[in-house]
């Protein structure tokens, strides 16, 4: 048995801080060294309606939008044996960056998932935490597609599934005390490994239309 411990309002001030993330360099607003031309910005409109935005700037960066649980009032945490569940609609313009993560304390890091429109079969997924990764490609992701996606946070092995089929378990886990904050967010590329944006571009965006955590009523059942 599971219980849902966390079912994502991205409009709560409580449950998720907007704008700012120790995982950019002193909390950003950029990370030029990640090849982002991100400006984090607070604003609503980029991020607390579930639509994650970025918007060009007169200076060449973007404004964009990213939640995370670090230093929310909540205070949220992802922990060894819980699973995410996650419905999204990719973006379809050249230069997005999509990703659902997890950081803490400069690390801790599992991808839930990140999506580039040049790859546009491929997602990437990837435990930083034990250096496990896989690119899974298939037809149901293309850019505007929508697609479910679950992650098991195991001890032993980090699970992914895609629209209800297991697509990769890494086999390596995140340990046995591993927790995370959560962050969403749209970066847009800066050209080093994938294209940035067409000139003509000045928006881009993709949807988170649900996340929820969901944690084993039994700790000692997390695998």
């Amino acid at each position: 048995m599971s219980d849902v411990v966390l079912h994502a309002d991205f409009a709560s001030d409580r449950q998720w801080v907007a704008g700012r993330s120790w995982a950019y360099p002193d909390g950003g607003p950029t990370n030029p060294g990640d090849d982002k031309l991100d400006h984090l910005t607070a604003e609503p409109d980029h991020s607390r309606t579930g639509t994650f935005r970025a918007t060009r700037r007169a200076d060449g960066l973007w404004d964009t939008g990213l939640l995370t649980t670090e230093e929310s009032a909540e205070g949220f945490t992802v922990r060894t044996g819980d699973r995410l569940d996650t419905r999204v609609r990719l973006p379809t313009g050249l230069g997005a960056w999509p990703a659902i993560w997890t950081w803490r304390d400069g690390g801790n890091e599992v991808d839930v998932f990140e999506y580039h429109p040049d790859n546009p079969h491929l997602l990437e997924f990837t435990n930083h935490v034990r250096q496990g990764w896989r690119y899974v490609r298939d037809d149901a992701v293309r850019p505007g597609g929508l697609i479910d996606l679950s992650v098991t946070f195991g001890r032993r092995s980090v699970v992914w599934s895609l629209n209800g089929r297991r697509v990769f378990a890494d086999g390596r886990g995140v340990g046995r005390d591993w927790r995370a904050y959560l962050i969403v967010n749209l970066s847009v590329c800066g050209g080093r490994y994938h294209p940035p944006p067409d000139a003509a571009t000045t928006e881009l965006s993709y949807e988170v239309e649900s996340l929820t955590v969901y944690r084993a009523a039994d700790p000692r059942s997390a695998t």
